[in-house]
């Protein structure tokens, strides 16, 4: 059984992310085989927040080079959350 935290990895802390928090929508960076429901119970377990919608992206790694050699970096999933209406706002991002 896996545990809120294995499934939330850590927010997005990004100009357009702050910008979004302040309507209501977090960002965070989730484990790469998570679906919207478990990041829905883990967000509001950690947290205690209500939650109307869960938006989930896959990020692919980029290309990088280091001279001659061609590698990429490590692909990741993204959700953007948005909160019920009702529900009060996360700490967290408030500090920021």
């Amino acid at each position: 059984m896996r545990t809120p935290y294995d499934v939330i990895i850590k927010p997005v802390v990004t100009e357009r992310s702050m910008d979004d928090a302040a309507g209501g929508k977090y960002t965070f960076k989730v484990a790469t085989d998570a679906n919207k429901t478990e990041v829905k119970h883990a967000l509001e377990e950690i947290f205690g927040i209500d939650i109307k919608k869960v938006n989930i992206m896959n990020v692919r790694g980029k290309l990088k080079r280091m001279g001659k050699n061609v590698g990429r970096t490590s692909a990741s999933k993204k959700a953007i959350v948005i909160l019920a209406p009702n529900s009060k706002e996360i700490e967290f991002f408030q500090g920021l």
